[in-house]
């Protein structure tokens, strides 16, 4: 039974499908491809006019693409004689259930139109969102992608940014270091330093203003222990906060100091 209903349709309708199967296919590869280039072109326009930063112009292209793409697959569903009317009260009759499994992704849309007004951060700065730390690569319609500082491709989720704390190291001119070093009792204080001051202020991309910070930030059993708080800037931070410890080390080294001695407990018997 089923054989000969599949022969009928095949010798009444056969050929008629068969076309309607390579016009979609031909429309597909087209349209597609009529997209990927209007986006470009629109991404090249948009960069050479220099008016639109690129955070904007990711988050156009991903806009467009998606309603271009909706409006590809009408043009196809047409192809096979399903009308947009017909296809629009399909949407009506399901759109409870529709809007159930995408609210969720709706929130993440609503929230990233709110973060292109406010502008909490941009493509290419180093911001903690959404508890990841790393330099912003995209914005994008549902979520926003993160490269963290170990190479990690990270996507976090508009809403989840939005009802957070955002925080943007790029925002501010310059960063500031927080390192320590420890000097044993009986080192001068003062001369350690000093020392500190000119190995510090000597460092490659350390920030003459503010000037670095080096003071006493509290006692210890072993010897004072200090802060070295050099300022650069956010694409300079790790080579500053290393080369930092480094001149701790180099310069306590060439003044001889002695090593901090941890007391020993002295045990009651």
């Amino acid at each position: 039974m089923n054989t000969e209903v599949v022969w009928t349709f095949l010798s009444t309708q056969g050929v008629d499908f068969g076309l309607k199967l390579l016009g979609a296919l031909a429309a597909w590869v087209i349209g597609r491809w009529l997209i990927s280039m209007a986006l470009r072109l629109m991404a090249a326009a948009l960069k050479r006019g220099g008016k639109v930063d690129q955070t904007l112009t990711h988050y156009l292209s991903s806009i467009i693409s998606v309603l271009l793409n909706v409006i590809l697959i009408l043009a196809i569903l047409d192809i096979f004689g399903v009308k947009t009317t017909s296809f629009a009260a399909l949407l009506a009759g399901a759109g409870l259930a529709i809007g159930t499994a995408w609210g969720g992704l709706l929130t993440h849309f609503a929230a990233g139109v709110f973060m292109q007004v406010l502008r909490p951060y941009k493509v290419g700065e180093f911001v903690t969102i959404g508890g990841v730390t790393g330099t912003v690569k995209e914005l994008g319609l549902f979520g926003t992608t993160v490269i963290t500082p170990d190479n990690v491709t990270t996507i976090v989720g508009n809403n989840t940014v939005f009802s957070g704390s955002i925080q943007n190291f790029s925002a501010l001119p310059y960063r500031r270091v927080d390192c320590l070093a420890k000097v044993a009792n009986g080192v001068d204080v003062l001369d350690a330093i000093a020392r500190l001051r000119t190995a510090v202020a000597a460092i490659p991309n350390v920030a003459q203003s503010p000037a670095p910070d080096i003071e006493i930030l509290q006692f210890t059993p072993e010897g004072p222990l200090l802060c070295v708080r050099p300022y650069t800037h956010t694409d300079h931070y790790w080579q500053v906060y290393f080369d930092t410890h480094k001149a701790v080390v180099s310069t306590f080294g060439a003044a001889g100091y002695p090593v901090p001695e941890t007391p020993v407990a002295h045990r009651t018997v």
